[in-house]
């Protein structure tokens, strides 16, 4: 049975769209106005009860009842000795080291204020350099200057570097899967530096080609394409007492099965005598989680081994427990679901820590005492995300955030306190001070809905079951405010589908954005919905995708559209599909799969076939070209391009370094081969992504299509 979920005003539609006159215009998409405002900022613990914030030009910090003013934006720019700062520092830049001070950047130096003495010291001068990274407690400074590593203490500086051509040094590896967002490790008191050293001097150079200058250029970079030759890595150990360098060996022998293991994860034991790597082979379908001695770069151990028929995604390192610095949580999902597992550090698994069908999808922290964990999980809602308390010993989960929706939650030192900012379907923006048993304790604010003049759309989120008949997908519906009694509306399919991602939650306007509720005031129902093969919804919901990208999506979505072919007001003979990289090659698969269906798609930033996509996230997914001859070939819309029908519009930029240029480029070939008529659309000097003042063009663009072809 369809289950529909209707979280709008139970206020009369027509009465309340009559009641809001203004309109959003197309002009207000670019802007913040018409989204929730905050009135305090920086919401942070100062070590343990204390609570700091910012309103304006005042940082406040003290009790949760009676805060007190302890730095203003003049003053502080008095100590600086220049009227440099134009606004208080914002997080994650402005973050307190404990009660007494904060750190901060300004104008490319690492500052420390003093609270109580009110003084300024300078903790290091990173510059304006990439990839900056200071330690704790030392406060030495890692950055990267092109492919050369540079950690700075005080005014002395050490490089690291080969000076060999595409080796590079401190920088995120694997293409930033498996959760690695940099690649700079300092160890815990701030002596030791692991980081990566990549060599991609292998992999074949791709061009980009920079058009803004006299005479275009082609500037290569590394681009390692699926079933070709991947880059190779390793982890170096910078001890900055002694300036020496030691790598791991990470490489039981020099084949190039080792060579090309990714090594994910890095963690510092909690005395640093260890550093622990979630090592995959390059079929990521078997794990080790090993430990690496870093006085000599010898592996100490294999804690332990996961394999998975289909493939093993690590996405977080090794959590140790306060006062217990022998054990840890690991994330696995072998029970079909991401769970918390307790081990110490000879491998032996101690418990399970928690249990159920739904994913836990990271932790927030710990007690100071080692009792508690605090955590992520979608229990109660899988369009949700809510905070819990887990009890270390007996995995009781307590819930500490009650309010529907979807929660940002920090937790004090001593675990008993969290400040919570939530919003849902109905509420913009909230933040209160709750106890960790989940008793309100102070709102700090709610805001109001910036959109309370305005007519708005109508906001449904509901269920539907996959073309699997039994599993539950989610959508988001909007429908044009003040709808006409037998009036049927062109309709479009807004589609993502793929790994990474969950479009439809339960946040303010239903994780869409101002975007979408314009195209739903013109006069369009806009549909969207998360087909299997997307995220925080288990194993088995994601990874059935596996070797066939594009088949299960489009049987999921194809039920979305015979769920919208029962409601009475859309208008089956004009309905659109659009969607953005993964979403541009299901929007293109649905066209022309369904030519009967769309009438109009747009398409931007598609893969069309998979065997040009990046190593580590195409083979996750379909293998290699080699491997899997048969799925890339389903799945290629180069071949495809004769069933083209109606009205396609493909967006590309032209510097775009994730989804090449050449995908959309050769489907354009394959059109004109086909004697098929597409429309086309470059930005180009973008990258995946059009941004800043140009995305308003982009929304011009595509609205402008559907005005002219659609409506």
């Amino acid at each position: 049975m369809r289950k529909i979920i209707v979280l709008t005003a139970a206020l009369g539609v027509a009465v309340f769209v009559y009641a809001q006159s203004k309109q959003i215009g197309s002009h207000q998409l670019m802007s913040h106005q018409l989204y929730p405002s905050v009135p305090i900022k920086n919401l942070q613990f100062a070590g343990n009860n204390p609570l700091a914030y910012t309103r304006g030009d005042t940082l406040f910090m003290g009790s949760v009842s009676s805060p007190r003013c302890q730095l203003t934006l003049p003053q502080l720019n008095k100590v600086l000795k220049a009227s440099e700062m134009e606004a208080l520092p914002q997080m994650p830049t402005l973050t307190f080291a404990n009660e007494r001070e904060f750190t901060f950047i300004s104008g490319g130096r690492l500052m420390c204020y003093n609270i109580g003495k009110r003084t300024l010291t300078q903790l290091a001068t990173p510059g304006r350099h990439a990839n900056t990274d200071i330690a704790p407690f030392t406060h030495q400074c890692a950055y990267t200057e092109g492919d050369t590593l540079v950690v700075r203490s005080g005014d002395k500086e050490v490089r690291i570097h080969d000076g060999s051509r595409g080796v590079v040094y401190g920088k995120a590896v694997h293409r930033n899967e498996f959760g690695i967002e940099k690649g700079t490790f300092w160890s815990p008191q701030g002596n030791l530096l692991a980081f990566y050293r990549m060599d991609e001097s292998m992999v074949a150079d791709y061009p980009l080609v920079r058009t803004d200058r006299r005479i275009a250029a082609a500037e290569p970079f590394k681009y390692p394409m699926a079933g070709t030759k991947s880059h190779e890595v390793t982890v170096g150990i910078y001890n900055s007492i002694t300036e020496q360098t030691l790598y791991l060996k990470t490489r039981k022998d020099t084949t190039l099965a080792e060579r090309e293991n990714y090594l994910t994860n890095l963690t510092w034991s909690p005395d640093e005598r260890y550093i622990y790597i979630a090592k995959l082979n390059r079929q990521q379908d078997h794990l080790w989680l090993e430990c690496y001695d870093i006085a000599t770069g010898e592996k100490k151990a294999t804690l332990f081994e996961e394999e998975d028929d289909h493939y093993v995604e690590p996405m977080h390192g090794l959590y140790f427990i306060p006062r217990h610095d022998d054990q840890f949580l690991w994330f696995s999902r072998r029970d079909g679901y991401d769970h918390l597992y307790r081990y110490n550090t000879q491998g032996q698994l101690l418990t399970q820590l928690t249990h159920g069908d739904f994913e836990v999808s990271d932790i927030i922290g710990f007690d100071e005492r080692g009792k508690y964990v605090f955590v992520y999980a979608n229990r109660e809602s899988p369009i949700g995300r809510a905070a819990y308390k887990v009890d270390l010993e007996t995995g009781e989960m307590t819930l500490m955030t009650p309010e529907r929706g979807t929660h940002s939650v920090a937790v004090n030192k001593a675990g008993t306190m969290i400040i919570d900012r939530y919003s849902n379907s109905e509420t913009p923006a909230v933040a209160l001070i709750a106890t960790t048993k989940g008793r309100h304790k102070k709102t700090l604010y709610r805001s109001a809905d910036p959109l309370a003049d305005y007519a708005v759309p109508t906001l449904t989120l509901g269920s539907i079951k996959a073309a699997d008949g039994t599993t539950d997908l989610y959508y988001r519906l909007l429908t044009p405010p003040a709808m006409e009694p037998g009036k049927r509306y062109p309709t479009l399919v807004y589609v993502y589908g793929g790994p990474h991602s969950q479009l439809v939650t339960d946040t303010w306007m239903g994780g869409a954005n101002l975007y979408f509720y314009f195209l739903a005031q013109q006069g369009y129902v806009v549909f969207t919905l998360d087909n299997r093969g997307t995220s925080n919804r288990g194993r088995a919901f994601e990874s059935c995708t596996y070797r066939q990208l594009g088949t299960v999506e489009l049987a999921d979505q194809m039920e979305g559209v015979r769920f919208l072919k029962t409601l009475s007001y859309v208008d089956t003979t004009r309905m659109g599909v659009e969607g953005w990289s993964f979403g541009g090659f299901m929007t293109i698969t649905m066209k022309l799969a369904h030519p009967e269906v769309f009438k109009v798609g747009c398409a931007g930033g598609p893969v069309i076939d998979w065997k040009w996509y990046e190593i580590m996230y195409g083979e996750r997914y379909m293998d290699t070209p080699q491997e899997n001859p048969e799925g890339y070939a389903k799945a290629s819309l180069l071949s495809k391009a004769d069933q083209l029908e109606g009205h396609l519009l493909v967006i590309h930029g032209a510097e775009d370094p994730v989804v090449m240029w050449q995908n959309s480029i050769e489907f354009i070939q394959s059109c004109i081969k086909a004697g098929k008529q597409v429309d086309y659309f470059v930005y180009p000097h973008h990258e995946h992504n059009v941004i800043g003042y140009d995305r308003l063009h982009l929304y011009q663009k595509m609205f402008e299509y559907y005005e002219t072809f659609l409506k």
